[in-house]
């Protein structure tokens, strides 16, 4: 008895565990309001009035559909389609759309800590020539452009219509920022263009070898939105050095400090009005 009984408790305390460590903005299969809004931060907080993006459209394809990431601010929404049909009239084949925002924004379990508040967007290099299978669309491959040990970006896979791709984006007023992977930033940079003041909003950032991410300003109106403090001034270029040593050098050798005692994060609290966004029926 008293066995069956520490089996219960065991079984009891797994299934708490489990009901406490579920993601319920992952449990939300639509959206909510109809005037769009971004509320919070880039990496804390949701998104009313999400629009889902089209699974195709206008040279573009939304890759993973069955995750559910493919909804957006109307803004974000409206980019995507704008920025696709820029580059389909440019000559380039259908861009790749991967994770935008759930129905209602919020956190993901895994894969980013932002795309929270539905302007987010990531973009793969890979273009398609005709429409992806199922399983080309829900389980599609990278392109491995990125030798980061050596800090080298592969110039066989990467073209113009790559530079075309982040050019565009960033020459997009709706941009605030573009992250790539620091090897792409510094292929662009050395390409000495004669105008390269778009440079600056492509930022060096961990990851990103194989897509970037763009992200938008806060709309006009959104009061509720938080953007990022601005870019500094200059293409960036002159940043690389440092990131060149994080991907390639060992770490310089840091003197051995007292151990202290690790301090506990504060968990992020969402703006006041996602609760009743999630909640929401």
């Amino acid at each position: 008895m008293r066995r069956y009984l520490t089996l219960l408790a065991l079984l009891g305390i797994t299934i708490s565990s489990c009901s406490l460590s579920a993601n319920p903005w992952e449990e939300i299969d639509t959206p909510y309001g109809e005037n769009a809004g971004a509320i919070g931060s880039y990496a804390n907080g949701c998104l009313q009035g999400g629009q889902a993006l089209p699974l195709t459209g206008e040279g573009y394809q939304v890759l993973r559909t069955e995750r559910q990431r493919y909804y957006g601010h109307s803004t974000l929404v409206e980019f995507v389609s704008n920025y696709a049909s820029a580059l389909k009239l440019q000559g380039l084949d259908d861009v790749l759309i991967a994770d935008m925002s759930m129905p209602r924004g919020g956190n993901f379990t895994q894969g980013h800590s932002s795309h929270q508040i539905g302007l987010d967007v990531d973009i793969w290099f890979k273009q398609a020539t005709k429409p992806l299978t199922k399983t080309e669309r829900e389980q599609p491959k990278p392109l491995k452009l990125v030798d980061k040990k050596k800090f080298l970006l592969d110039t066989q896979i990467w073209s113009d219509a790559q530079t075309q791709m982040v050019k565009t984006a960033a020459e997009d007023k709706r941009v605030a920022r573009i992250f790539v992977s620091p090897v792409i930033k510094q292929h662009l940079c050395d390409l000495k263009l004669t105008d390269d003041s778009w440079l600056k909003k492509v930022r060096p950032w961990w990851g990103h070898t194989y897509h970037m991410h763009v992200r938008l300003h806060c709309p006009e109106g959104d009061t509720l939105c938080q953007n990022q403090a601005p870019i500094g001034a200059g293409n960036g270029c002159n940043e690389l050095s440092w990131w060149k040593q994080q991907l390639t050098g060992a770490p310089a050798p840091q003197p051995k400090k007292p151990a202290a005692k690790p301090k506990k994060k504060k968990p992020k609290v969402k703006p006041q009005q996602c609760s009743s966004i999630l909640a929401a029926k």
